[in-house]
């Protein structure tokens, strides 16, 4: 009996080993098969790699990926322009390999077992790619569109020949919103969009801030003034007077708008052509840089009192001047002195300014209703003070012999009037302002030396 239960014994133990065994071996075998490729349930984007080698899923995912992505392209498009790149200049790439040996290493450092069980399971391991490309190629591409896409709206201007005006159209200005379209391509850009990128150029339209219709209101010259300067002018002189003429005409003045001559004429320099003349400098006349450029500015002056605008700031010479009557001068010192108006009109006004070697004018245009009234300017003397004489002892001047330090001017207080015409008739007469120019006394050093 205990032979035969032991014969028993033994016979279990010999079959629950074979089993065993046999399970064994089947684990065995079932895990070996995936020792050389990727288990199952493993997939990269979605795509099934079970039983793949490294090698076959490489050829898989890149056939799917790198190889597609370089063969597409980015168009961007605005009005009838297309602006084009291909992915290839981007260098884009996927991190393939390393993602693949992630994927191929899953699971196989695990006991056998645990193999088994990620081999039978029905779970799934997704791994990503990570996309990369050459961003400065892509923002070297949107500058490329904004350099070609961004255009400051004009203004329509007045261009003036021989007293003919002609209105020059106004444009469209246009702006690339460029951080929109990083935004947007970049947000396409992330390696699973295997497709063409079509995309709209975001372009914000900038209106001129002065338009044709509003200059077609400027259709006639309202007032003009001239003065002499060939006569009075060394060639120095009559440099300036062109340069800072030139620089002030086309200047475009709406409603309410203001001028300033040193703004306009800016500094008087070599570098800007200015030439040495004659300046009053306090009651001295010397030579200096831009000298002659005040008779501009009172012919300037002239002309818009003419046109009814007067002055926000003005300043009259030491003395008076030869080029225009006593009291409708106005000097300018740059950084110091300067000539200003607001254009008070209900219109645009332009401002035309010529040379031709003997008289420098400006023409102020404007609309023409503005000529049902015209408007002169007057001037009368209602004060002269006779300047003094003033000796100053020298001792090392000869005695008896004199110099002359400083010239007289006679002192004068001037009333400047303003008529107003009406079908030929004066309708109003007003007081604009009164100038004082003082007196400046001769000063005359006496000599002592015996």
């Amino acid at each position: 009996m205990k032979n035969r239960k032991a014969k028993r014994i033994l016979i279990f133990i010999f079959l629950l080993m074979s089993i065993l065994f046999g399970v064994f071996y089947y684990i065995y075998k079932e895990v070996s098969g995936f020792d050389s490729v990727i288990y199952p349930g493993v997939f990269i984007e979605g795509i099934d790699l079970t039983a793949k080698t490294k090698n076959e899923a490489k050829n898989i995912i890149e056939s799917k990926y790198s190889k597609v992505i370089v063969r597409k392209n980015i168009t961007i498009s605005w009005n009838d322009k297309k602006y084009n790149l291909s992915y290839a200049k981007l260098n884009p790439g996927y991190n393939i390999q390393e993602t693949i040996d992630n994927a191929y290493s899953y699971g196989k450092n695990l006991s056998i077992f645990s193999k088994y069980k990620i081999i039978k399971s029905k779970s799934i391991q997704n791994y990503l790619l990570k996309f990369s490309y050459d961003k400065k190629a892509m923002d070297r591409f949107i500058d490329s569109i904004e350099k070609d896409i961004n255009k400051e709206a004009e203004n329509a201007k007045i261009n003036v020949n021989k007293g003919s005006i002609s209105i020059v159209q106004d444009k469209k200005g246009f702006k690339l919103e460029k951080d929109k379209l990083k935004k947007i391509l970049y947000s396409k850009m992330d390696g699973k969009n295997l497709k063409d990128i079509n995309e709209k150029a975001p372009v914000k339209t900038q209106e001129a801030k002065i338009k044709k219709k509003q200059l077609e209101t400027v259709n006639s010259n309202i007032s003009s003034y001239t003065t002499n300067y060939g006569s009075i002018s060394s060639p120095q002189r009559a440099n300036n007077i062109v340069i800072s003429t030139k620089a002030i005409s086309g200047t475009l003045l709406m409603p309410g708008e203001s001028f300033s001559f040193n703004n306009t004429v800016g500094p008087r320099t070599e570098k800007r052509g200015y030439q040495g003349a004659p300046v009053i400098i306090g009651n001295k006349i010397e030579s200096g840089l831009g000298g002659g450029i005040c008779q501009v500015s009172g012919t300037l002056y002239n002309a818009m009192l003419k046109a009814n605008i007067n002055a926000t700031e003005r300043v009259r010479h030491t003395f008076p001047s030869t080029y225009v009557p006593i009291g409708m001068d106005a000097t300018i010192d740059y950084g110091n002195i300067d000539y200003k108006f607001k254009n008070t009109l209900t219109y645009p006004i332009y401002i035309e300014g010529i040379t031709n070697g003997a008289n420098v004018t400006f023409n102020i245009y404007s609309n023409s209703s503005l000529k049902n009234k015209t408007y002169n300017i007057s001037s009368e003397i209602y004060e002269t003070i006779t300047p003094k004489e003033q000796y100053i002892d020298d001792a090392s001047i000869p005695l008896g012999k004199t110099e002359i330090v400083q010239e007289a001017h006679t002192g004068y207080k001037v009333k400047v009037y303003k008529s107003t015409v009406e079908n030929d008739s004066v309708v109003k007469k007003e007081l604009l302002y009164t100038d004082f120019y003082k007196p400046v006394d001769k000063i005359i050093k006496r000599g002592t030396k015996k």
